[in-house]
């Protein structure tokens, strides 16, 4: 019964998060690693648009919105290559403690271009690649592969 109280706790925002992106990043690489077909993640808007992004990436499947007003959620569907979890590892770069912006010329390929950075510009959420051809800088939230 306790679970489920804890449960309800985390969808209603009763606990207190130093850092979401951070949990969002970690939660879909775990699901990964533990083969899980879905995860589900407590819905804002940014961590909407990071995770619509990395669909358009083809880092992850379907990405939907569920629940209403309190108890909203983000229902990520992970992707798989021969068993394996589409992603790899998962580095956060910017932190709440300390905060680091990259410019156009900073920005550089992660792992050898398989990898990709996430930014966060005045255009909005991009990838390193897409923020290089915009010739936009901006915060650099985490790099994936």
């Amino acid at each position: 019964m306790k679970a489920k109280s804890q449960e309800l706790r985390n969808l209603l925002g009763n606990t207190y998060m130093t850092d979401p992106i951070s949990d969002l990043i970690i939660r879909i690489k775990n699901a990964g690693d533990s083969r899980k077909e879905t995860v589900s993640i407590p819905y804002s808007k940014l961590k909407f648009e990071i995770c619509s992004l990395l669909q358009k990436e083809g880092i992850i499947g379907e990405v939907t919105k569920k629940g209403k007003k309190i108890t909203k959620a983000i229902e990520v569907t992970l992707l798989y290559d021969n068993g394996d979890a589409h992603i790899q590892g998962v580095k956060r770069v910017s932190k709440p403690s300390k905060r680091v912006y990259r410019k156009v010329a900073e920005i550089r390929p992660v792992k050898s271009g398989y990898g990709n950075l996430i930014l966060s510009t005045p255009a909005g959420i991009m990838t390193d690649i897409t923020a290089r051809k915009a010739k936009v800088g901006g915060e650099a939230l985490f790099q994936i592969w």
